[in-house]
């Protein structure tokens, strides 16, 4: 995971724990969407490294992050730095097989404003600046609070496309 961690965190690391919603959503659904992945300043790898999957090889997915119904993100899926397609040859180059029908996770989505943090870590630079919400400050999850993820992408002729939202609950450990 060395060479992965930077510049945006592990990906191998992220494929269990992790709630699905009506996100299964066909590619070609998609398909006005696409967009070029931002440009990149570590040298790809040669199996990472397709021309053909620059150009529109990213998504222009809307994301918005509530925490007990406050919005208090909206990170891009266009700014991911890795494509789907260099996610999924990453992901089996250590082995893991691959079946028709399987799920994957993108890991967290982030953008380079400080609204568009995708995690709790990254918005409250590690509890260090705590959210202002309606209930309180909050520098980490605490039992009792909700957190809903809402995504759409841009459809054909100016239409969107509604990929669902997910939502979990912290709860008191027995």
């Amino acid at each position: 995971q060395a060479w992965e961690y930077v510049p945006l965190g592990p990906f191998l690391g992220k494929s269990f724990a992790t709630s699905v919603s009506a996100w299964v959503t066909p590619l070609e659904a998609l398909d006005a969407a696409r967009t070029a992945p931002p440009a990149r300043d570590v040298p790809l790898l040669p199996y990472l490294d397709d021309a053909e999957d620059e150009e529109p090889g990213g998504f222009d997915i809307r994301i918005t992050v509530e925490i007990n119904g406050q919005a208090v993100a909206e990170p891009p899926f266009a700014s991911m730095y890795w494509t789907a397609a260099q996610q999924l040859a990453h992901m089996t180059v250590n082995g893991a097989s691959l079946r028709t029908g399987d799920l994957y996770g993108s890991g967290t989505v982030s953008g380079p404003e400080t609204h568009q943090r995708g995690s709790l870590l990254e918005l409250t630079w590690n509890g260090r600046d705590a959210l202002e919400l309606p209930e309180g400050k909050r520098a980490f999850l605490e039992d009792g609070d909700t957190v809903t993820l809402t995504a759409w992408a841009p459809g054909p002729h100016g239409t969107r496309v509604g990929l669902g939202d997910v939502t979990g609950r912290i709860v008191t450990a027995p």
